[in-house]
């Protein structure tokens, strides 16, 4: 069998081992030292920032973003429906609300429409968390100004968007807060961590004291806060700190086997994940959905492959259709209440996008996808 053919692996670049090494030789094994504060500086001058906070994870992230807004009992958040878990869970850590908000069709991202009329159901929510899938940018300008009507701030989960751009500026930066994440098999990785992104740099030192067990400056352990051991170490900040010098070469890299998927399925019913002009996707992974009008499911395409020793993905499958959250409120984008994000999920599927992949192994993936529709 051939070697396998990954969705997204992790991509060492060679810097990383330097900076890992250097927290060894140190002795710096801690939530703490030089690797930590220069991956902050490195991630928020790249992003456009002010301040950055690194934490374990992109969840950790999110979770102080809506701790830092004061959601708490009963809070409303709005959240996009397409998107991971972790975008939703942190409003549950505060004993918030989630409620979902459908898609559109020219990003599959948050779709203003259907925020509007969650606006019009609950005109105070505490948040609003938009999600940037697969790396495409969100419709920013429309939701922007939709929160800023409202006064409500904006959380920009950019965790799968990092090297992104909308209009120029680099994802992360247009919301209150912007989120990070350096999973394993995001564009670049730290094994796992996130970051918090921000201008409000004296509500970020607030931040930073929660993650470290919110201790008093005091002579023995003091806390008149409640706490959380969310603080980076300095070890995975230095993965990271090598990663970064590969960034833009992983996005150029991704953005070809995008590219490359689109041009050769042309003439098949496949649509690749679309993005509006003036947006620069990072096309962390490359997706796409089955035209309406073909026989074939995106389950037959992503056996085939398994068949092959090649990962695939269904679409992330949306919030409001999950067991956990299936009590919670959800606005559509159509009028007549069909759900453009659970079109989506029953037709799409992710493709391998994986920057060690060889034109050769992504040949094989083309033909084995253009098999299924012989």
């Amino acid at each position: 069998m051939r070697r396998k053919i990954y969705l997204s692996s992790p991509c060492m670049c060679g810097e990383e081992q330097k900076y890992v090494q250097e927290a060894f030789d140190t002795n710096w094994i801690a939530p703490l030292g030089k690797n930590v504060n220069e991956f902050e500086n490195e991630i928020k001058h790249y992003i456009g920032t002010k301040g950055a906070v690194a934490m374990s994870s992109g969840t950790a992230a999110i979770h102080m973003a809506l701790r830092a807004l004061g959601v708490s009992n009963g809070d409303i958040v709005f959240c996009q429906s397409m998107t991971f878990s972790a975008s939703a869970n942190p409003i549950v850590y505060q004993n918030g609300t989630p409620v979902f908000i459908d898609s559109e069709p020219d990003t599959w991202n948050m779709s203003p429409e259907a925020l509007k009329k969650a606006f019009e159901k609950y005109p105070h929510p505490k948040a609003v968390i938009v999600v940037h899938l697969y790396g495409t940018p969100a419709k920013l300008d429309e939701i922007m100004e939709i929160c800023a009507e409202h006064n409500v701030p904006l959380v920009e989960d950019a965790a799968e968007g990092l090297g992104g751009e909308y209009q120029g500026k680099k994802l992360g930066s247009f919301g209150k807060y912007g989120i990070l994440s350096f999973n394993g098999n995001k564009t670049i990785t730290t094994s796992g961590g996130g970051m918090l992104v921000g201008d409000d740099e004296e509500e970020l030192k607030h931040v930073l004291k929660w993650i470290t067990q919110s201790r008093e400056p005091a002579r023995w352990y003091q806390h008149e806060e409640l706490g959380f051991n969310y603080r980076m170490s300095n070890i995975v900040a230095g993965i990271g700190r090598g990663q970064m010098t590969a960034l833009e070469d992983h996005v150029e890299q991704k953005t070809k086997l995008y590219e490359r998927y689109k041009k050769v399925f042309e003439d098949l019913p496949i649509t690749m994940q679309p993005y509006e002009e003036g947006t620069k996707p990072n096309h962390w992974l490359s997706a796409a959905t089955i035209d309406k009008t073909s026989n074939v499911s995106p389950f037959t395409i992503m056996d085939a492959l398994a068949e092959e020793n090649v990962e695939t993905r269904p679409i992330w499958k949306p919030m409001h259709m999950q067991p956990f959250y299936k009590d919670c409120d959800y606005f559509t984008h159509n009028e007549d209440g069909t759900s453009v994000s659970e079109d989506i999920f029953a037709r799409g599927l992710c493709l391998p996008s994986d920057n060690k992949m060889t034109p050769e192994e992504q040949d094989v993936v083309i033909e084995i996808v253009r098999r299924c529709f012989e």
